[in-house]
């Protein structure tokens, strides 16, 4: 593959590797020694996810993407019959079960899952377009699948997947072509479903309450966003440090997976934190401009499977930051690519593969389609120098 290929794998991937096996590493020394009287373990065990990551990511760039279009709705059966597996056969953790325990892996089920309904709603409005674009019923569909899903999900628990892809599906939707009044009708909908599911749910209820005032019970259930708070606050622009975080010493629950940012907040400071963002904006804008530029060139799966990724990144990466600082409520979704977790690590690193895979099909096309116009060009050339010969040769002989 050519050099801009290689350059735009190691752009996307090689940064947020290094920054959050740094991150990982430095904050998940003190549990991993109490825990497992061995300071490296999560970091050795981040190691081995990078590195499965990029052998995934290897498998991925040689899969054409019309073989995700054709199996896409298998994908989307392998996604839901994982989730059904979780719930008969998952491992709780925290009151929550999804987690699929085979051997020393576990598999997180969700993360599959998300990627496999976002190929299936690519390849569903490829072929569906038309009439998403003109009536209900188109738009309604791929909702009744995403209903499914969700009622998976609600038997786990884990809302903050079911909001992720809300917010895709909604986003995706739209970029096709979908009529406003739709749009904002169902998303009305939506919003209102979602907020009775924590209205009504004790413990979601009591993160919305604890996110809107954590101080008023700073040591029960607002206990984990305002130690995040803490370490924001004496992170300030330059921030303590490499290694230097408090919060990290056990005070700030989950410091290496879903709060890792309030940790970086803490040893990097406002700095810190704008070049993560930089990172994140970065690779959304990419997927989304090559969204629009496979669409262009009617390569519609394509171009909505890339606009689906950016948009999940988008979303994951500023909820992530954003339960973190206290913007939103805390929803225990990653960081994407930062975040310790293997599942996410692997599903994340083997979207952004799809983005790469993309990109170089549209510019094998593009060299594809320009060397035939060169060879048609210097054919009829060719033949025209051929005509032009002949009449002379006939001129010399009158």
């Amino acid at each position: 593959l050519h050099t801009a290929y290689r350059r735009q794998r190691q752009m996307c991937i090689r940064d947020r590797y290094m920054i959050g096996l740094i991150m990982v590493a430095s904050s998940s020394m003190p549990i991993a020694e109490r825990i497992f009287d061995n300071p490296f373990h999560f970091i050795v065990r981040h190691m081995i996810y990078i590195i499965l990551s990029l052998g995934v990511a290897g498998l991925t760039l040689q899969i054409p993407m019309h073989r995700w279009h054709e199996y896409s709705s298998k994908l989307l059966l392998m996604g839901i019959v994982l989730l059904v597996i979780v719930l008969v056969v998952g491992r709780n953790v925290n009151g929550s079960t999804r987690w699929i325990a085979i051997g020393p892996i576990t598999i997180q089920a969700a993360e599959p899952a998300k990627l496999f309904f976002f190929c299936y709603l690519s390849a569903y409005l490829v072929r569906r377009r038309d009439e998403v674009m003109e009536n209900v019923k188109g738009f309604a569909k791929p909702l009744v699948v995403f209903g499914v899903l969700s009622g998976l999900l609600l038997m786990q628990p884990d809302l903050g997947t079911i909001i992720v892809m809300f917010v895709t599906t909604f986003g995706l939707l739209f970029l096709a072509g979908a009529k406003l009044w739709q749009f904002i009708a169902i998303s009305g909908v939506g919003i209102a479903l979602l907020s009775m599911l924590a209205y009504f749910s004790p413990y979601r209820w009591a993160r919305v309450t604890g996110f809107l005032d954590p101080w008023k019970d700073p040591f029960g259930s607002g206990y984990q966003l305002t130690q995040s708070l803490m370490a924001y606050g004496r992170g300030e622009t330059f921030g303590q440090g490499l290694g230097n975080s408090v919060q990290k010493l056990e005070y700030l629950p989950e410091a290496h997976t879903d709060f890792v940012m309030a940790v970086l907040a803490e040893e990097m400071g406002f700095i810190g934190i704008s070049v993560i963002l930089l990172l994140s904006m970065t690779l959304v804008f990419k997927a989304l401009l090559l969204g629009r530029k496979a669409v262009n060139q009617e390569k519609y799966f394509e171009g909505f499977f890339a606009y689906a990724i950016g948009i999940w990144f988008c979303f994951q990466a500023a909820v992530n930051i954003g339960a973190s600082a206290g913007i939103v409520p805390t929803k225990g979704l990653t960081m994407p690519l930062i975040s310790y977790g293997g599942s996410s690590m692997i599903i994340m690193t083997m979207s952004v593969a799809v983005l790469i895979r993309i990109d170089h099909e549209i510019r094998l096309q593009s060299i594809q389609a320009t060397s035939r116009a060169t060879g048609t060009h210097k054919s009829t050339k060719k033949k025209a120098s051929k005509v032009k010969k002949t009449k002379l040769i006939e001129g010399g002989n009158d």
